[in-house]
């Protein structure tokens, strides 16, 4: 049941990172902070669809 997702940025709307999630014990999105390059510092990214 696990699927790949895919991570965006929340400032500048890049996409870049994926990684896995369990959809049954964990149903709402993904939210956590992460590196940009784009935007060059810790920004908080969420899960896109």
């Amino acid at each position: 049941m696990r699927e790949i997702i895919t991570i965006a940025c929340t400032e500048c709307k890049n996409r870049n990172y994926t990684t896995m999630k369990d959809k049954r014990t964990h149903p709402d999105r993904l939210e956590m902070n992460k590196y940009c390059k784009c935007c060059k510092k810790h920004t908080p990214h969420k899960e896109t669809r």
